[in-house]
């Protein structure tokens, strides 16, 4: 049985080398080896583009495109977009029920970004 990769990006703006030697040049090596989820986090995007969703939107389709062109392969990696998955809204609600302020706090990611 293959272990699991799930990440993504948020299309925010173009990709560029930092997007591939960052991650991408290791995501075309690990895509054969791996059951592999991209997520396109559009709605994520959407926290620092609110004003401009249709920029979101194109950006979607530029870098998904991009992620093509460096060499990921639609068959062995599935690409979703967050939006079209509505499961993960209904999560986000039951989950926003659990999660304490005080434990988001404590999250490194969290905490690096308030201060």
């Amino acid at each position: 049985m293959k272990k699991t990769i799930l990440t993504g990006l948020r299309p925010t703006g173009n990709l560029h080398l930092g997007h591939y030697f960052g991650a991408g040049q290791n995501w075309c090596k690990l895509q054969g080896d791996y059951d592999f989820y991209l997520e396109i986090a559009d709605v994520q995007a959407l926290t620092d583009n609110f004003d401009n969703p249709d920029k979101v939107r194109r950006n979607v389709f530029e870098m998904t495109a991009d992620l093509l062109a460096i060499g990921l392969d639609p068959n062995k990696i599935h690409f979703f977009v967050q939006s079209k998955i509505p499961e993960i809204a209904e999560l986000t609600v039951f989950y926003s029920n659990l999660v304490t302020v005080a434990r988001l706090q404590r999250n490194p990611t969290v905490k690096s970004e308030i201060a």
